[in-house]
């Protein structure tokens, strides 16, 4: 089995937290011989060292089969960490023009300010300082949407100097304020329209990266959803600025290329990040429930989000949400029709099982890189 924590930790370090019983260590460990799992500061016998594995999260432990020490009760302490971390958030999320206090929001959880951050870390996969920066630039969209100024929807935001909101604008929001509030007015988006094996395909991009992955029955109903989602942007047809990455997804649709490895330029909130980040180190060929992305973030019971991140993909195929299924098998829905999703699970499947899974290759990223690109597709 693979460890939950052998790709974030030094396991030596880990058993070194058990030896000392460091009350710190955040992580569980699950003990073979017995199926149960502690924390490292459990006062119960040491296991041998052959017998141990590590989790990140008492989540993880279960869904290999382990089940809560009755000394420790590492459940427990886990759900109250994640409750104060939702409490957190929410705190955060009514005032997200206010700087978080962390030392305000400590005592009231009545733990300590690094505590905290470690928690809400662990839980959320993100720092209390991103999540928060995150809140600012989502109450910023909301306001610019709603017709206010920039000046005006700046300091609602919290963002007290223009200079911070224009250094930050490009990453969150993909253009500047002004280009965002107006529909995409001033941004440049080429994209290109290519028959595939479900249909046919659009590719948008910003000089940054992919901002939209599309599938339909035609083009003018792709371009149509281009067009309301930025109705006011440039948008240039260029069939030959974006041929690199075209062909790099109908590679990975014929099963030549398991990842895409592409550059994004899309809008999200913190939790889409992190739920699209999970999506994309599925491997091809291989499905996961909603309810095990969840899991995976920490968050058990937020299936439902996970579902809705899903829906809100804007970039197919680069973002596999058609590998995100229902816990009983069924597919759940697909934002470019059920058909097309059992249509691509099925050829993954098929090619997984037919060749094992294919030689990972990257593509550049930056539209003005395709001759680097073609160099590396060719090696």
């Amino acid at each position: 089995m693979t460890h939950a924590l052998s790709t974030i930790a030094n396991r030596t370090a880990c058993w070194r937290a058990i030896l000392l019983r460091d009350p710190r260590a955040n992580f569980v460990y699950g003990v073979r011989s017995t199926r149960i799992y502690c924390r490292p500061a459990c006062p119960s016998r040491r296991p041998a060292r052959d017998q141990v594995e590590f989790y990140r999260a008492y989540n993880e432990a279960e869904a290999a089969g382990y089940r809560a020490c009755r000394r420790c009760r590492p459940n427990e302490r886990e759900d109250r960490a994640s409750a104060a971390v939702a409490r957190v958030t929410r705190a955060i999320d009514a005032s997200p023009g206010r700087r978080a206090d962390v030392a305000a929001l400590a005592r009231t959880e009545g733990i300590s300010q690094s505590q905290l951050r470690r928690d809400f870390r662990r839980v959320t996969g993100i720092t209390l300082r991103q999540y928060a920066e995150a809140a600012r630039m989502r109450r910023l969209r909301e306001r610019l949407r709603s017709g206010e100024g920039i000046i005006g929807a700046m300091y609602d935001a919290g963002l007290g100097s223009s200079s911070r909101l224009y250094e930050r604008s490009p990453g969150q929001l993909g253009m500047t304020p002004g280009a965002y509030k107006r529909g995409g007015a001033g941004a440049r988006i080429r994209y290109t329209l290519a028959p595939s094996p479900v249909g046919v395909l659009l590719v948008g991009a910003t000089d940054k990266g992919i901002c939209a992955v599309t599938l339909g029955g035609s083009e003018r109903e792709l371009e149509a959803v281009l067009e309301e989602e930025f109705p006011r942007a440039t948008r240039e047809r260029d069939d030959g600025a974006l041929a690199v990455w075209v062909a790099a997804i109908l590679r990975h649709l014929r099963g030549e290329e398991p990842a895409l490895e592409l550059p994004l330029d899309v809008r999200a909130t913190a939790f889409q990040r992190r739920v699209w980040q999970v999506l994309r180190k599925i491997p091809y060929g291989a499905t996961r429930s909603y309810a095990e992305v969840a899991r995976s973030l920490g968050q058990p019971t937020a299936f439902r989000a996970v579902a809705r991140a899903c829906a809100t993909n804007p970039a197919a195929l680069v973002i596999p949400c058609h590998r995100v299924v229902r816990t009983d098998g069924g597919l759940g829905g697909y934002r470019w029709g059920l058909d097309r999703k059992r249509l691509l699970l099925d050829a993954e499947r098929r090619e997984s099982e037919r060749h094992g899974p294919p030689r990972q290759v990257r593509v550049a990223s930056g539209v003005r890189s395709r001759a680097r690109a073609r160099r590396l597709q060719t090696a």
